[in-house]
């Protein structure tokens, strides 16, 4: 089952005229920046101080013991589900529903329930629940352990993590085989396990790379949690506002942008052509192309940042500071790449667990000019976004008559951005 490494459809498949496309995208853009720079001057987003409190009853549900020990109890029925899959189902991804309920309903689901719900995977993470269950049993903290987490790890680790989690699904020889996927899996549990026994489970907020994933998303959910504890409705832009600048934030939004960007040139028949023709290998060939895709989404980020330190001044820590704004355009790449994958295999997928047997794919909810339309609009919807979140930020910290200036970077960066977007679904 191919399609599960690859979200986008073919391209023929997507009417797009490139000229209205591109236009499109430029025109949002520029207008965007030409208001903000107009009606915005002064920063308007308070971060994790934002937000309206929900009614007090539901502030109690949402604590309510028995509601987080039912999702954690699902969370780990889900995991039994696909282990079990994986240790006695066949090894052909059409009759054995594991690939797709790691690939689809696992690391595509996240994106929804996290823009929906918040950080759903904290409740769901059956490793987490395991931590904690093995700290009852011991009598121990789970928060505490045996060493402090170094404060310069940051989020280092959760980019490995995701890296290594793509390769797997976009670059490895067999990445619906059983036993690659259980040796992964079996592998990144141990890990993650140990972490949490030596560092406590603080350790899962920075080092589980899922874990990571689905918060990163969840800032731009209406539903947060302001920094009295309180839960909240909230402009996503206000939670985008409180990410913390930790260690690594950027390297995590490298890899997902560089990772969906690599899945879409990864369906070329150029590319397609090459890896079966290089001297290399397909597996090292692709490897190659994942990693240096990442490699050129972050250089591009890291020119970007120098060039708003030479235009503006000095800004404090000019890489961590406008990382923020790579979040919304990640999300808007992974909608236009994997709705499709999602509606289509996703129900496949349930049902097949179900014990349905196999199942047919079926065409998903959108034609082929609804889709395109829709992959459009996540892209330049999510660099829109980017471009509102820099600007505040610019505002904030950059002097006021440098601030639009300094955002010219920025702003050439988004631009390449989404140009290269919306050249992987029109070309």
């Amino acid at each position: 089952m191919t399609s599960l490494a690859h979200g986008v459809g073919a391209r023929h498949d997507l009417p797009v005229s490139a000229f209205h496309a591109y236009a499109g995208a430029f025109a949002a853009l520029l207008v965007s920046f030409l208001a903000l720079g107009l009606l915005w001057p002064a920063p308007r987003f308070r971060g994790e101080r934002a937000g309206r409190p929900l009614p007090v009853p539901v502030q109690r549900a949402a604590q309510a013991r028995v509601l987080r020990g039912a999702a954690r109890g699902l969370g780990l029925a889900a995991a039994a589900v696909m282990l079990l899959h994986l240790l006695l189902g066949p090894d052909d991804a059409d009759r054995n529903p594991a690939p797709a309920m790691v690939y689809v309903l696992f690391w595509v689901g996240l994106v929804p329930a996290s823009l929906l719900f918040g950080p759903v995977w904290r409740l769901l993470n059956p490793l987490r629940t395991l931590h904690a269950l093995g700290c009852r049993t011991a009598r121990r903290d789970p928060r505490r352990g045996s060493a402090r987490l170094p404060r310069q790890l940051g989020y280092w680790p959760a980019a490995a993590g995701l890296l290594a989690f793509t390769w797997l699904e976009l670059a490895s020889p067999s990445p619906t085989s059983r036993t690659a996927l259980l040796l992964f899996l079996l592998a990144y549990a141990a890990v993650q396990l140990t972490g949490a026994a030596i560092f406590g489970s603080h350790w899962f907020d920075r080092c589980d790379a899922f874990d990571v994933y689905s918060a990163l998303l969840a800032r731009l959910a209406p539903l947060g949690r302001r920094a009295d504890g309180q839960l909240v409705l909230r402009s996503p832009l206000q939670g985008l506002d409180g990410t913390p600048q930790a260690p690594g934030l950027v390297a995590v939004m490298c890899v997902l942008l560089g990772s969906t960007a690599y899945d879409g040139v990864s369906d070329a028949p150029a590319w397609i052509a090459m890896l079966q023709t290089s001297p290399l290998g397909p597996t090292t060939t692709a490897s190659l192309g994942l990693v240096g895709t990442v490699v050129a989404i972050a250089a591009l980020y890291g020119v970007c940042a120098g060039a708003v330190r030479l235009t503006a001044g000095p800004v404090p820590q000019p890489l961590s500071a406008f990382a923020h704004s790579l979040l919304p355009i990640a999300v808007g790449y992974l909608v236009a790449h994997y709705f499709s994958l999602f509606t289509t295999e996703g129900p496949r997928a349930v049902m097949t667990a179900a014990g349905h047997g196999p199942v047919a794919a079926r065409d998903g909810p959108l034609g082929p000019d609804g889709l395109a339309t829709l992959q459009v609009t996540a892209v330049v919807t999510g660099h829109v976004l980017g471009v509102v979140a820099a600007h505040d930020r610019s505002v904030r910290l950059l002097p006021p008559d440098r601030a639009v200036a300094g955002q010219i970077p920025l702003l050439a960066l988004m631009m390449g951005y989404t140009l290269g977007g919306i050249g992987l679904l029109v070309a």
